[in-house]
Parts: structure tokens; sequence; C-alpha cells
């Protein structure tokens, strides 16, 4: 494996749903299938924070001026091409993913899939835009960034037969 050592720091910072067995493995799994798939070298940190509808409502207004709910909102902490670096591990940091546990539940039902297959798209869709995707513009980039997005599902043993649009919100 090409990362030296990978350090997810997962935090719950909601209520409203129950957080199942396995799901903290799981994104474990994810930020790692993420940075294998990218060859990204080096030791690394990110975190990943399961909130409710409300807290990434005020973070969506606050960041992205869209006064509503979204289901994954990425802060990455990269600056001209380099990413902070740690002073006591030397691990660069990623950033931050915040996942909104309520719609992960809701989208789960709506497009039939289960609650760990929607963690783990958010998840993957999350870390590629801390490594520098972007599907803002469409196109090109978007299509590049869903194929990417299929192929951390497969390697995590996922079918990314589901097809589905993400809300953009």
């Amino acid at each position: 494996m090409v990362v030296d050592k990978t350090r997810v720091i997962i935090v719950n910072r909601q209520k409203e749903v129950k957080i199942p067995t396995g799901i903290r493995m799981l994104i474990r799994r994810c930020c790692n299938a993420a940075l294998k798939m990218e060859q990204f070298q080096g030791s690394v940190e990110v975190s990943v924070t399961m909130v409710d509808n409300s807290y990434i409502q005020s973070l969506n207004k606050q960041y992205r001026n869209k006064d509503v709910p979204t289901d994954v909102l990425s802060f990455p902490m990269v600056k001209d091409g380099k990413y902070e670096i740690d002073p006591d591990t030397n691990a660069q940091i990623l950033g931050d993913i915040v996942i909104s546990m309520e719609k992960v539940l809701e989208q789960s039902e709506r497009y039939g899939h289960s609650f760990r297959r929607e963690v783990a798209y958010l998840v993957a869709h999350g870390m590629l835009h801390l490594l520098g995707y972007d599907h803002e513009n469409g196109g090109l980039e978007k299509r590049r960034m869903r194929e990417k997005e299929d192929q951390i599902l497969d390697s995590l043993g996922f079918s990314s037969a589901v097809s589905y649009v993400r809300e953009e919100a």
C-alpha cells in the first residue's frame, strides 16, 4: 500500500439517526480506498463528522450561501497545492468531511440501497473533494469524479450499478 499511515478521526455530533455497528470501520475503509486508488503518498489525517440536517444546513449557509440541508460537505486543508502538516505526527491534514446522517437515511430509502452504501458513497465523494476533484462545473470533471466514486464503491464491494443524481444543495 502506498499510504504510510492514515488517521481517520470520526465524530458523531447528532442524535437523530442511530449509527449502525460497523459504520466507523466502513468510513475508515472508504478513506483508505480513495487514497489507495489515487496512489496518495505519505501519512494523512482526515476527519469525518456525522451531523443532523440543521447543523449541515447552517454550514451550507455559512460556507456556500445555500440555506438548505445537504448530504455532504468537504473542507480541504490545502493551500497552493500543499496540505497542512500536523507538527506532532508530520502527517498531511487532508481536511474535514461533514455528513448529514438524516440525509443518509433519507437518500438510502429514496434510491433503494443500503444505509452502508450511502455512507460509503458520501465518504468517497467527500474524499475526492479533499483530493482536489470537483463536479461543480459539470461535464467531463463531473463524469470523472463519478467514475472515481464508482471505483471506490466497487473496491469496497458495493455495486455501482445503482445510478442516481445527487442533490445539488
